[in-house]
């Protein structure tokens, strides 16, 4: 799902007196989008035309605010959520911030966060300045040499302990986003002395160039370019040209197009391109693709953390994010089930073949579901609350069809015993003979019942319990008729003995056969969860893997430029960077290879197990019930008849037999 278009940016997060705060309408906003975002912020220092280069990437003329005049107008982070014109079902999100270095706020550290969530937030980040890339711009970035103090990757241990491998700087190139370097009002030729002409790429790989040697001077000249270089995973640049006359320039916002100079608009299309094309999915540590939602809670999360004097953490975020989605992806799942059997349940009573497929097709459905939102979920602790959940509301539906089939059953035998009971009543069964024709209307009864449809599951019970109840009534006649000899009775007696006997049989090979295939259906839905849990697993794996191939390129890269141009010893440093990130990639693939399937097959086995047998001893549950409650029929109704029986016996009038009839077949 994604919301309409924004008509215009909104304030994401407000500085008011040098303190943070979120937009509560902006963070709602961004809860109502599901799809991909892919985010692109823009720093820059104040008074750069960051805002101008935002309103083009937003395909719009205005938008976000551009001051004509040396104060600035963007004040926080704004936001401006629009489609993404080249990826299809994808928002593109577009952060203008805070303009670095106002003169009126005079609030380094201030400035600092504002650059920090920039880079927390973003899959691109858009540096923007005036002139040319030389040591007072990059000095002017400084902030990017503070980045290490105010983010971490891994939380503390328990015991206070870091892992240096894991709280090492060199690994933000596997989280942070891509670089982007605009240089706006370049009048310079893009010329090197003994090179010739270069790209724009070139002039920024030649302003990042290291200086050889260890002095504090030359540590300070070298701090923020080796920032750049080793932060990111990939660098850009883009050189702008003046865009119009400079009478123009205050009004850059309203100007037609016919006024801007060719060679501006040229280079501004050539970056929004670049921008649109290249641009990836935010992603969060591990691989993760971040939603509009997730780009919410990470907003509210990293601000909060903020203003609480705490450092964000790359790996806390996604602790946290994880368990928001993965309780909100199994109330999804959970939601798409019950909406799913809506349509069986309107339909009870139906057979079990009925309810167990239409609950085997919509717990895959949840299952899926489920599995779009959830990530990290190591330990299966959502999917099996899914499972329970699911489990606990399909109980529920089988308790509500076998009572709704208890009910049609009884209301039918009732209503087709309402000519018999009036026979009863006028003592028709009393006359010699009388027991043959009530075995006449009594099987009629059974055959008509046999022949109505969609009775449900509990057919075979209630009809026991009808002829449970009708023995004693039946008995009461054959003794009574005068036709009969005494040995006849006995083989009648012998006879109504039996055909009970093998109707209460009839009804516990249906319990069985009914008990069997909604345990063969349980176990296929447990093994579709198992299934698509294992596709989540290598999912998540490949990721991973990314990533860390993502990151080794980058250095490799890196390290190469550093030999080239005779940073031996630098070279050798990232050389163990390098080595530590392939022994992550092997780690992992040898984890996801060899150890999680042995590992898996164990606990998702027993797993199997235990959910079977509980699932087993619900649905027996379910049909003790059952049996409760006819057991407690049949006793009531056995003791009503012996008491009428013993009535009868005592007056000795063979009419008063009829009067048995008002035992009602509705107590069934």
């Amino acid at each position: 799902m994604c919301r309409q278009p924004m008509p215009e940016p909104i304030c994401l997060v407000e500085n008011i007196n040098g303190s943070l705060h979120v937009n509560d309408g902006a963070i709602n906003y961004l809860y109502g989008i599901d799809q991909p975002v892919v985010v692109v912020s823009v720093v820059g220092l104040y008074r750069t035309g960051k805002s101008y280069l935002m309103n083009r990437l937003a395909g719009k003329q205005t938008g976000f605010a551009l001051g004509s005049t040396i104060e600035s107008k963007t004040k926080g982070i704004w936001m401006w959520c629009v489609p993404h014109p080249t990826k299809a079902e994808h928002t593109l999100v577009l952060l203008d911030t805070e303009g670095l270095g106002d003169v009126d706020k005079g609030d380094s550290k201030n400035d600092a966060w504002i650059f920090c969530l920039a880079v927390l937030l973003s899959s691109t980040l858009v540096y923007n300045s005036r002139g040319t890339i030389d040591n007072t711009a990059l000095e002017k970035l400084h902030y990017v040499t503070e980045l290490a103090e105010h983010i971490k990757i891994k939380s503390p241990s328990p015991a206070g302990d870091e892992d240096e491998d894991e709280q090492n700087d060199s690994k933000f190139v596997q989280y942070f986003p891509n670089f982007i370097w605009t240089v706006r009002d370049f009048v310079l030729e893009l010329v090197i002395e003994k090179k010739g002409q270069i790209t724009e790429d070139e002039y920024l790989d030649f302003a990042l160039k290291l200086k050889k040697g260890c002095s504090k001077t030359i540590n300070n000249y070298n701090l923020p370019r080796q920032c750049i270089r080793s932060y990111f995973p990939t660098r850009k640049c883009f050189v702008f040209p003046l865009p119009a006359s400079q009478d123009n320039m205050a009004r850059l916002e309203s100007l037609d197009e016919r006024h801007i100079w060719p060679d501006f608009l040229k280079a501004t299309q050539r970056f929004c391109d670049y921008v649109f094309n290249e641009s990836n999915v935010k992603t969060l540590k591990g691989g993760h693709r971040v939603t509009g939602r997730m780009l919410g809670h990470l907003v509210k999360l990293y601000v909060d953390t903020i203003c609480s004097g705490k450092v964000p953490c790359l790996e806390n975020a996604v602790v946290t994010m994880a368990q928001i989605e993965n309780q909100a992806a199994v109330q999804e799942g959970l939601k798409v089930y019950q909406s799913g059997m809506e349509q069986v349940k309107s339909l009870f009573p139906v057979s079990t073949d009925k309810i167990s497929a239409e609950h085997q097709r919509c717990s895959n459905v949840a299952t899926t579901e489920f599995m779009k939102r959830s990530f990290k979920d190591e330990t299966k602790e959502y999917l099996k609350s899914l499972s329970e959940e699911v489990d606990k509301y399909y109980f529920e539906l089988l308790d509500q069809n076998m009572t709704m089939s208890e009910m049609k059953c009884s209301k039918l035998l009732s209503d087709l015993y309402k000519d018999m009971s009036e026979h009863l009543q006028q003592g028709e069964y009393a006359k010699p003979g009388g027991y043959e024709l009530y075995c006449i209307h009594r099987d009629n009864i059974i055959t008509q019942y046999h022949r109505q449809p969609d009775k449900g599951v509990k057919a075979e019970d209630v009809l026991e319990m009808f002829l449970s109840e009708r023995s004693v009534e039946a008995n009461c006649i054959l003794q009574a008729d005068k036709r009969l000899s005494e040995n006849e009775k006995k083989i009648q007696e012998e006879r109504e003995k039996a055909a009970l006997i093998e109707q209460q049989k009839k009804a516990a090979e249906e319990k069985q056969m009914e008990m069997a295939r909604l345990m063969e259906v349980e176990k296929k839905s447990q093994q579709e969860r198992l299934l698509q849990m294992e596709r989540k697993f290598e999912e998540e794996k490949h990721l991973q893997q990314e990533e860390l191939n993502k990151a080794v390129n980058s250095k490799l890269a890196e390290q190469k430029d550093l030999l080239e141009k005779g940073f031996k010893e630098k070279a050798e440093v990232m050389d163990q960077e390098i080595q530590q990130l392939k022994k992550e990639k092997e780690e992992n693939s040898f984890f996801k290879e060899v150890v999680m399937p042995l590992v898996d097959v164990g606990k998702e086995l027993f797993s199997s197990i235990l959910q079977y047998n509980l699932v087993r001893t619900k649905l027996k549950g379910l049909q003790n019930n059952s049996q409760l409650k006819v057991k407690f029929i049949r006793a009531s109704g056995r003791n009503e008849n012996e008491n009428k029986k013993r009535n009868i016996a005592a007056s000795g009038d063979e009419r008063v037999q009829a009067h048995t009839s008002s035992t009602s077949p509705s107590a069934v």
